[in-house]
């Protein structure tokens, strides 16, 4: 790969779902290029917003005290609008008239197709990867994960305290539309009776049979933790097992958007300042057309068309896990 020309502006934005540690990336980012002397500037509202040519500047203290922020200080969207060749172009044309050499693009797996779709376009690109899924193939994790389970588990541990109190069985729904990476996480550090992930089928006679086992065994509450994506739904079982004889009354808790707010955790905060500051540092290299992420302990550089061609497998050995530790 040719070596980049001098970058003297570099724009960032984040895309896609919002993620908690976006914030502390931005201002990773922005640091890191102030410090290579680049002038920075933030695209506002996702792949739309640079399609607008929605450009604020950003320094040092336009970043300062959002480090424990949730969200993103630049909004953030999924565009199908960006998906068109004339929008791409069009966005290409904006970066050019704000004179911007290079970008770093935060969010999940369309934001990292739509990275690699501007450097097909010739524009120096870095992604970093920030998804609550962690579905992103080339790294171990991604930007928000943590937090989310974080929310996810204190929110079941209240749940069960009123499930023990009612003598109830909880199912509670996680996101994950087609990832029951949160649910199955979840489900394991929280002592779940049984994990429903759209990875693995799984019938409404399982479910009762597993709440029903719980009740055999004395215990007070049952708690059952499905992803969005799994079949039946969680509304569906509710239903159907409410006419069976398991020992409990049955609730439905579904968590929804909860999961992606609040301040990020330690975690997240340091891993959205490694890769947010590796970002710069490899574009400040030459480097452009990758995805930065972290493999073991080393933050590593993964071609960003390999992020678009491949997702990231669910490790299904944590399912076994987590019926075992069930019972």
């Amino acid at each position: 790969m040719d070596a980049l020309p001098k970058i003297r502006t570099l724009a960032v934005m984040t895309a896609g779902g919002d993620a908690p540690g976006m914030n502390p990336c931005i201002r990773a980012v922005v640091r890191t290029a102030l410090h290579y002397e680049m002038k920075v500037l933030g695209v506002m509202g996702g792949f739309d917003g640079l399609i607008r040519g929605n450009f604020i500047p950003l320094g040092a203290r336009d970043v300062g005290g959002i480090l424990q922020r949730g969200g993103t200080i630049l909004q953030t969207a999924r565009s199908k609008t960006f998906l068109e060749p004339a929008a791409q172009q069009e966005a290409l044309r904006q970066l050019n008239a704000a004179g911007v050499d290079a970008l770093v693009v935060i969010g999940g797996g369309g934001s990292q197709r739509g990275a690699l779709a501007l450097h097909q376009r010739g524009v120096p690109v870095v992604g970093v990867p920030a998804s609550i899924d962690n579905d992103i193939y080339g790294t171990d994790i991604c930007i928000g994960v943590d937090t989310a389970l974080n929310t996810i588990v204190d929110a079941i541990d209240k749940l069960r305290d009123t499930a023990s109190s009612h003598n109830r069985a909880f199912l509670v729904e996680t996101m994950g539309h087609e990832s029951g990476y949160l649910a199955l996480q979840a489900g394991i550090i929280s002592g779940a009776e049984l994990v429903l992930i759209p990875e693995i089928e799984t019938s409404v006679e399982a479910v009762a049979q597993a709440i029903q086992d719980a009740y055999r065994r004395g215990k007070t509450h049952a708690i059952i933790v499905a992803a969005e994506g799994a079949r039946p739904s969680v509304t569906e079982l509710a239903s159907q097992i409410d006419e069976m004889e398991v020992g409990f009354t049955m609730r439905v808790t579904i968590l929804g958007h909860i999961q992606r707010g609040g301040k990020p955790s330690a975690f997240d905060r340091l891993l959205a300042s490694r890769l947010g500051t590796k970002a710069v540092e490899f574009l400040h290299q030459g480097r452009s057309g990758v995805m930065v992420g972290l493999s073991g302990r080393e933050v590593v550089a993964v071609d960003l068309a390999e992020v678009a061609a491949r997702k990231r497998d669910l490790p299904l050995e944590y399912y076994q896990m987590a019926i075992t530790l069930a019972r």
